[in-house]
Protein backbone atom coordinates (compact mmCIF):
# COMPACT_ATOMS: atom_id res chain seq x y z
CA UNK A 1 0.00 0.00 0.00
CA UNK A 2 1.16 3.48 -0.91
CA UNK A 3 2.84 5.45 2.12
CA UNK A 4 0.52 8.49 1.00
CA UNK A 5 -2.68 7.25 -1.45
CA UNK A 6 -4.18 10.31 -1.65
CA UNK A 7 -1.06 12.42 -3.00
CA UNK A 8 -0.53 9.89 -5.51
CA UNK A 9 -4.49 9.20 -6.70
CA UNK A 10 -5.00 10.48 -10.33
CA UNK A 11 -8.07 11.80 -11.32
CA UNK A 12 -9.50 8.56 -12.91
CA UNK A 13 -12.43 6.43 -11.78
CA UNK A 14 -13.27 2.79 -12.21
CA UNK A 15 -16.31 1.88 -11.41
CA UNK A 16 -16.67 -1.46 -11.81
CA UNK A 17 -20.18 -4.14 -10.77
CA UNK A 18 -19.05 -7.13 -9.44
CA UNK A 19 -21.40 -10.34 -9.30
CA UNK A 20 -21.38 -12.17 -5.72
CA UNK A 21 -18.45 -14.32 -7.31
CA UNK A 22 -16.67 -11.21 -8.55
CA UNK A 23 -15.23 -10.09 -11.73
CA UNK A 24 -11.24 -11.18 -12.81
CA UNK A 25 -10.69 -7.42 -13.71
CA UNK A 26 -7.86 -5.85 -11.85
CA UNK A 27 -7.39 -2.03 -11.64
CA UNK A 28 -3.17 -2.81 -12.64
CA UNK A 29 -2.21 0.56 -11.21
CA UNK A 30 -0.18 1.55 -7.97
CA UNK A 31 -2.25 4.62 -7.34
CA UNK A 32 -5.55 4.53 -4.79
CA UNK A 33 -7.69 1.97 -5.56
CA UNK A 34 -10.89 2.33 -2.93
CA UNK A 35 -13.86 -1.16 -2.73
CA UNK A 36 -16.99 -0.21 -2.13
CA UNK A 37 -19.53 -2.97 -0.91
CA UNK A 38 -23.02 -2.15 -0.72
CA UNK A 39 -25.32 -4.09 0.78
CA UNK A 40 -28.81 -3.88 -0.92
CA UNK A 41 -30.63 -2.31 -3.38
CA UNK A 42 -33.26 0.38 -2.20
CA UNK A 43 -33.37 3.80 -2.92
CA UNK A 44 -30.70 4.47 0.19
CA UNK A 45 -28.40 1.56 -1.06
CA UNK A 46 -28.60 3.35 -4.74
CA UNK A 47 -28.32 7.06 -3.17
CA UNK A 48 -25.26 6.11 -1.22
CA UNK A 49 -23.67 4.57 -4.38
CA UNK A 50 -23.96 7.77 -6.76
CA UNK A 51 -22.56 9.76 -3.61
CA UNK A 52 -19.45 7.51 -3.03
CA UNK A 53 -19.22 7.24 -6.76
CA UNK A 54 -19.37 10.95 -7.34
CA UNK A 55 -16.54 12.11 -4.61
CA UNK A 56 -14.47 9.15 -5.54
CA UNK A 57 -14.26 11.03 -8.99
CA UNK A 58 -13.88 14.22 -7.52
CA UNK A 59 -10.89 12.93 -5.32
CA UNK A 60 -9.19 11.19 -7.95
CA UNK A 61 -9.93 7.97 -6.22
CA UNK A 62 -10.19 4.76 -8.27
CA UNK A 63 -13.69 2.65 -7.20
CA UNK A 64 -14.65 -1.15 -7.48
CA UNK A 65 -18.37 -1.46 -6.58
CA UNK A 66 -20.04 -4.42 -5.76
CA UNK A 67 -23.98 -5.58 -3.94
CA UNK A 68 -24.19 -8.12 -1.31
CA UNK A 69 -28.10 -7.76 -2.17
CA UNK A 70 -28.95 -8.48 1.68
CA UNK A 71 -26.80 -11.77 1.98
CA UNK A 72 -24.16 -12.42 4.59
CA UNK A 73 -22.68 -14.86 2.61
CA UNK A 74 -22.51 -12.75 -0.69
CA UNK A 75 -20.62 -10.21 1.56
CA UNK A 76 -17.71 -12.03 2.58
CA UNK A 77 -17.31 -13.57 -0.93
CA UNK A 78 -17.65 -9.36 -2.03
CA UNK A 79 -14.57 -8.85 0.75
CA UNK A 80 -12.37 -11.25 -0.14
CA UNK A 81 -12.95 -10.93 -4.17
CA UNK A 82 -11.58 -6.92 -3.00
CA UNK A 83 -8.69 -8.17 -1.09
CA UNK A 84 -7.55 -10.43 -4.17
CA UNK A 85 -7.81 -6.99 -6.29
CA UNK A 86 -5.75 -5.62 -3.39
CA UNK A 87 -7.92 -2.39 -2.58
CA UNK A 88 -6.21 0.29 -0.74
CA UNK A 89 -9.07 0.57 1.68
CA UNK A 90 -12.67 -1.16 1.83
CA UNK A 91 -15.33 1.16 2.14
CA UNK A 92 -18.78 -1.34 3.77
CA UNK A 93 -22.33 -0.70 3.73
CA UNK A 94 -23.26 -4.13 5.72
CA UNK A 95 -25.93 -6.18 5.64
CA UNK A 96 -25.49 -7.54 9.27
CA UNK A 97 -22.77 -6.29 12.00
CA UNK A 98 -22.70 -9.82 12.94
CA UNK A 99 -21.40 -10.63 9.42
CA UNK A 100 -19.03 -7.93 9.77
CA UNK A 101 -16.48 -9.95 11.90
CA UNK A 102 -15.40 -12.56 9.54
CA UNK A 103 -15.19 -9.55 6.93
CA UNK A 104 -12.74 -7.38 9.81
CA UNK A 105 -10.82 -10.50 9.83
CA UNK A 106 -10.26 -11.08 6.41
CA UNK A 107 -9.15 -7.58 5.47
CA UNK A 108 -7.49 -7.33 8.74
CA UNK A 109 -5.43 -10.33 7.44
CA UNK A 110 -4.32 -9.02 4.26
CA UNK A 111 -3.45 -5.49 5.49
CA UNK A 112 -7.02 -3.98 4.06
CA UNK A 113 -8.62 -1.23 6.34
CA UNK A 114 -12.66 -1.33 6.51
CA UNK A 115 -14.24 2.11 6.65
CA UNK A 116 -17.81 1.08 7.66
CA UNK A 117 -21.33 3.29 6.69
CA UNK A 118 -24.24 3.63 8.78
CA UNK A 119 -23.36 0.99 11.79
CA UNK A 120 -20.42 0.40 13.46
CA UNK A 121 -19.04 -2.76 15.51
CA UNK A 122 -18.92 -2.58 19.27
CA UNK A 123 -15.23 -2.65 18.94
CA UNK A 124 -13.47 -0.32 16.87
CA UNK A 125 -10.10 -1.01 17.17
CA UNK A 126 -9.89 -3.00 14.08
CA UNK A 127 -11.48 -0.37 11.20
CA UNK A 128 -10.25 2.36 9.87
CA UNK A 129 -13.18 4.46 10.65
CA UNK A 130 -16.69 5.22 9.92
CA UNK A 131 -19.59 7.71 9.41
CA UNK A 132 -22.81 6.58 11.00
CA UNK A 133 -26.46 7.20 11.30
CA UNK A 134 -27.81 7.19 14.52
CA UNK A 135 -30.39 4.73 14.02
CA UNK A 136 -31.63 4.29 17.40
CA UNK A 137 -32.10 8.07 17.70
CA UNK A 138 -33.61 7.91 14.36
CA UNK A 139 -36.29 5.72 15.46
CA UNK A 140 -36.43 8.05 19.01
CA UNK A 141 -37.34 10.37 17.15
CA UNK A 142 -39.95 9.23 15.33
CA UNK A 143 -41.38 7.63 18.29
CA UNK A 144 -40.92 11.18 19.96
CA UNK A 145 -43.03 12.81 17.45
CA UNK A 146 -46.10 10.42 18.33
CA UNK A 147 -45.63 10.90 21.74
CA UNK A 148 -46.23 14.34 21.15
CA UNK A 149 -48.78 13.84 18.73
CA UNK A 150 -50.89 11.77 20.70
CA UNK A 151 -50.78 14.14 23.82
CA UNK A 152 -51.38 11.26 26.45
CA UNK A 153 -53.85 9.57 24.96
CA UNK A 154 -53.49 5.63 24.79
CA UNK A 155 -52.63 4.34 21.27
CA UNK A 156 -52.14 1.09 19.09
CA UNK A 157 -48.94 1.68 16.84
CA UNK A 158 -48.11 -0.86 14.56
CA UNK A 159 -43.95 -1.42 12.96
CA UNK A 160 -42.88 -2.21 9.54
CA UNK A 161 -39.70 -3.34 10.47
CA UNK A 162 -36.96 -4.05 6.94
CA UNK A 163 -35.25 -6.65 6.90
CA UNK A 164 -33.61 -8.75 9.88
CA UNK A 165 -29.95 -7.03 10.56
CA UNK A 166 -28.19 -4.57 11.54
CA UNK A 167 -29.99 -1.16 10.18
CA UNK A 168 -33.94 -2.19 11.37
CA UNK A 169 -33.49 -3.86 14.38
CA UNK A 170 -31.12 -0.66 15.53
CA UNK A 171 -34.05 1.56 14.36
CA UNK A 172 -36.80 -0.25 15.73
CA UNK A 173 -35.71 -0.87 19.11
CA UNK A 174 -35.16 2.93 19.33
CA UNK A 175 -38.54 3.80 18.19
CA UNK A 176 -39.74 1.24 20.98
CA UNK A 177 -37.80 2.44 23.50
CA UNK A 178 -38.74 6.38 23.18
CA UNK A 179 -42.43 5.73 22.93
CA UNK A 180 -44.26 6.89 25.44
CA UNK A 181 -46.24 4.14 27.72
CA UNK A 182 -49.38 4.88 26.71
CA UNK A 183 -48.46 3.96 23.17
CA UNK A 184 -49.09 0.05 22.65
CA UNK A 185 -46.84 -1.92 19.81
CA UNK A 186 -49.47 -4.53 19.01
CA UNK A 187 -47.69 -5.55 15.96
CA UNK A 188 -44.05 -5.55 14.55
CA UNK A 189 -43.40 -7.46 11.50
CA UNK A 190 -40.67 -7.34 8.82
CA UNK A 191 -41.38 -5.89 5.20
CA UNK A 192 -38.09 -6.60 4.15
CA UNK A 193 -37.19 -3.16 2.55
CA UNK A 194 -39.43 -3.98 -0.35
CA UNK A 195 -42.82 -2.05 -0.83
CA UNK A 196 -44.76 -5.02 -2.17
CA UNK A 197 -44.09 -7.14 1.32
CA UNK A 198 -44.55 -3.89 3.39
CA UNK A 199 -48.09 -3.72 1.93
CA UNK A 200 -49.13 -7.31 2.52
CA UNK A 201 -47.76 -6.54 5.87
CA UNK A 202 -49.73 -3.68 6.50
CA UNK A 203 -52.89 -5.45 4.92
CA UNK A 204 -52.54 -8.32 7.54
CA UNK A 205 -52.12 -5.40 10.37
CA UNK A 206 -54.82 -3.52 9.67
CA UNK A 207 -57.38 -6.24 9.92
CA UNK A 208 -55.84 -7.75 12.58
CA UNK A 209 -55.95 -4.27 14.60
CA UNK A 210 -58.48 -1.97 12.99
CA UNK A 211 -58.05 0.56 16.21
CA UNK A 212 -54.49 1.35 14.51
CA UNK A 213 -53.59 5.15 15.00
CA UNK A 214 -49.66 5.11 14.30
CA UNK A 215 -47.52 3.59 12.27
CA UNK A 216 -43.49 2.91 12.14
CA UNK A 217 -42.09 1.60 8.88
CA UNK A 218 -38.40 1.51 8.39
CA UNK A 219 -38.06 3.58 5.01
CA UNK A 220 -39.99 5.53 2.88
CA UNK A 221 -40.30 3.44 0.02
CA UNK A 222 -42.10 0.81 2.39
CA UNK A 223 -44.13 3.19 4.03
CA UNK A 224 -45.83 4.05 0.27
CA UNK A 225 -46.69 0.11 0.06
CA UNK A 226 -48.14 0.69 4.16
CA UNK A 227 -50.11 3.32 2.97
CA UNK A 228 -51.78 1.80 -0.09
CA UNK A 229 -52.99 -0.87 2.29
CA UNK A 230 -54.27 1.74 5.04
CA UNK A 231 -56.05 3.51 2.28
CA UNK A 232 -57.57 0.70 0.60
CA UNK A 233 -59.03 -0.57 4.20
CA UNK A 234 -60.29 3.10 4.72
CA UNK A 235 -58.40 3.40 7.58
CA UNK A 236 -56.65 7.21 8.51
CA UNK A 237 -53.28 5.28 9.60
CA UNK A 238 -50.69 8.21 10.64
CA UNK A 239 -47.86 7.12 9.21
CA UNK A 240 -44.03 8.01 10.57
CA UNK A 241 -40.96 6.81 8.27
CA UNK A 242 -36.96 6.97 7.37
CA UNK A 243 -35.03 8.91 4.80
CA UNK A 244 -36.12 12.75 3.10
CA UNK A 245 -36.39 11.59 -0.13
CA UNK A 246 -37.94 13.43 -2.48
CA UNK A 247 -41.22 11.69 -3.05
CA UNK A 248 -40.89 11.08 0.82
CA UNK A 249 -40.69 14.75 1.31
CA UNK A 250 -43.86 15.36 -0.97
CA UNK A 251 -45.57 12.69 1.06
CA UNK A 252 -44.94 14.55 4.00
CA UNK A 253 -45.88 17.95 2.48
CA UNK A 254 -49.29 16.58 1.13
CA UNK A 255 -50.46 14.76 4.56
CA UNK A 256 -50.04 11.66 3.26
CA UNK A 257 -46.78 10.98 5.97
CA UNK A 258 -47.13 12.47 9.40
CA UNK A 259 -43.21 12.70 9.63
CA UNK A 260 -39.91 11.40 8.76
CA UNK A 261 -36.50 11.34 9.69
CA UNK A 262 -34.10 12.90 7.07
CA UNK A 263 -30.92 11.45 6.88
CA UNK A 264 -28.76 12.16 3.55
CA UNK A 265 -27.10 9.07 1.76
CA UNK A 266 -25.35 11.86 -0.19
CA UNK A 267 -23.87 13.56 2.89
CA UNK A 268 -23.16 9.79 4.58
CA UNK A 269 -21.25 8.64 0.72
CA UNK A 270 -19.55 11.83 0.52
CA UNK A 271 -18.36 11.82 4.06
CA UNK A 272 -16.76 7.93 3.66
CA UNK A 273 -15.02 8.74 0.34
CA UNK A 274 -13.51 12.18 2.32
CA UNK A 275 -12.44 10.24 6.10
CA UNK A 276 -11.64 7.24 4.24
CA UNK A 277 -8.71 8.93 2.11
CA UNK A 278 -7.71 11.13 4.91
CA UNK A 279 -7.83 8.69 7.51
CA UNK A 280 -5.21 6.59 5.15
CA UNK A 281 -3.41 9.91 4.87
CA UNK A 282 -3.45 10.17 8.63
CA UNK A 283 -4.59 13.42 8.13
CA UNK A 284 -7.29 15.35 10.82
CA UNK A 285 -10.84 13.30 9.62
CA UNK A 286 -12.46 12.15 12.96
CA UNK A 287 -12.10 8.29 12.53
CA UNK A 288 -15.73 8.10 13.79
CA UNK A 289 -18.65 10.84 12.30
CA UNK A 290 -22.24 11.26 12.42
CA UNK A 291 -24.72 11.65 9.71
CA UNK A 292 -26.46 14.58 10.54
CA UNK A 293 -30.45 13.42 11.12
CA UNK A 294 -33.76 15.59 11.47
CA UNK A 295 -36.91 15.09 12.22
CA UNK A 296 -38.97 16.31 9.06
CA UNK A 297 -42.70 17.12 8.95
CA UNK A 298 -45.29 19.98 7.64
CA UNK A 299 -43.66 22.47 8.93
CA UNK A 300 -40.41 22.90 8.75
CA UNK A 301 -40.05 20.80 4.81
CA UNK A 302 -37.48 23.50 3.95
CA UNK A 303 -34.52 22.28 6.41
CA UNK A 304 -34.66 18.53 4.86
CA UNK A 305 -31.29 17.97 3.64
CA UNK A 306 -30.94 16.37 -0.57
CA UNK A 307 -31.11 13.06 -0.07
CA UNK A 308 -30.01 11.52 -3.69
CA UNK A 309 -27.34 13.72 -6.46
CA UNK A 310 -29.27 13.05 -9.64
CA UNK A 311 -28.91 9.94 -11.79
Amino acid sequence: MPSTPRALAAAVLCAVSLTACGSSETSGSDEVTLGFVNGANTEFHTCLQRSVEAEAKTAGAKLITANSKQDPGTELNNIEDMISRSVDALIVQTVNVDALKNDITKAKNAGIPIFLTSVITQDTSDILGAVVVDLKQVGALDAEFIAEQAAGAPVEVGIVAGAPGAASDLMVNGFKAALPPTATVVANQPGMFNRAKAQDVAENMIQAHPDLKYAFVANEEMAFGALQAFQAAGKDVKIVTVNGTDEGLAAVGDGRFAATVANSATTTGQLAVKNTLDLLDKGPAEKITNTPIKLITKDNLAEAPKYCLEG
